[in-house]
């Protein structure tokens, strides 16, 4: 078996296709490597590959978790750690594709030790910020862990819950836990990364095109069967594109079309962060066309 192949980019920059027809041409297994195509309860919004694409070759952490898990990159190295060990067993070739920074950052970089929050925890500082508001948490966490807060905005509501809540549960600050790394899954020389760089207008007409295809098929239906569950709405899942927006619409507080329009526009801005964030944080991946991407695969894949 040769390396693993890291295959990244923005949002529906084709990703998913191009993994497919690599994994059926040399025996591979497809891991996701997207932050929100792991909820079970996102199929439609998220594109998740079909099951019709998904018996074609074997895909893996897909649909696992459910929405009401406050899903970690921590936790997904775990389980990549198990796909990858059962792909190099079966001697077939790993094949990471998604869009997720963190998590590509987490594969080849390692990642920060920080332990589970427990839930009990993580209840009390959610319960907090819904009664004094988020700037009573800024001020606090400005006393605790000052780094944190002078980083962060000071209405960032999940980050800053999220280092409130590390500190309630270790007595360390996040910075803390940052130094004392967890090494990386794939180390230099054992993968090689592509990032899909297709051009920006073509891309985001793809996006706009997608977002209402998704709603043909589903997309509304999905959502409110996910807000029938009465989630917390800090919860990842329910901040996924388009999320938030449709939920809107069947509260009926927008109509179905500016709700569209919101998800579009959060998916082109997401994109956007996608193009800068590669760019800057991991500059190991080769940024190539779309339409070049298969031959500079097939250049490297025996």
């Amino acid at each position: 078996m040769g390396k693993a192949v890291l295959i990244a980019g923005p949002t529906a920059s084709g990703k998913s296709a191009l993994a497919l027809e690599l994994a059926e041409r040399c025996g591979g297994i497809i891991i996701n490597t997207d932050s929100m195509q792991v909820y079970r309860d996102l199929s439609v919004i998220t594109a998740r590959p079909t099951s019709a694409e998904a018996a074609l070759a074997p895909h893996r952490l897909y649909g696992h978790v459910d929405a009401s898990v406050n899903f970690s990159a921590g936790a997904w190295v775990s389980d990549a750690t198990n796909v990858l060990a059962d792909a190099r067993a079966q001697n077939r070739m790993p094949i990471f594709v998604g869009g997720s920074g963190l998590y590509f950052k987490s594969l080849t970089r390692g990642l920060s030790a920080v332990p589970p929050v427990p839930a009990g925890i993580r209840e009390a500082v959610r319960e907090r910020l819904e009664r004094d508001g988020v700037e009573a948490l800024h001020a606090e966490l400005a006393m605790r862990d000052p780094v944190s807060a002078e980083r962060l905005k000071p209405r960032d509501r999940t980050r800053i819950a999220r280092a409130l809540e590390v500190v309630e549960a270790t007595g360390r600050t996040l910075p803390d836990w940052h130094r004392d790394g967890l090494p990386p899954l794939l180390p230099p020389g054992e993968f090689s990364a592509l990032f899909l760089a297709p051009e920006r207008e073509q891309l985001y007409a793809r996006i706009d095109a997608r977002f209402g295809a998704m709603l043909e098929s589903g997309a509304l239906e999905e959502v409110a069967a996910l807000a029938a569950r009465k989630l917390d709405p800090l919860l990842p899942a329910m901040k996924a594109h388009g999320v938030p927006a449709l939920i809107r619409h069947l509260n009926g507080e927008i109509a179905r079309e500016a709700a569209a329009e919101i998800g579009r526009a959060d998916t082109r801005h997401y994109a956007k962060r996608q193009f800068t964030w590669f760019r800057h944080q991991l500059p190991e991946f080769v940024w190539v066309a779309p339409e070049a991407a298969r031959g500079w695969l097939l250049d490297r894949v025996p």
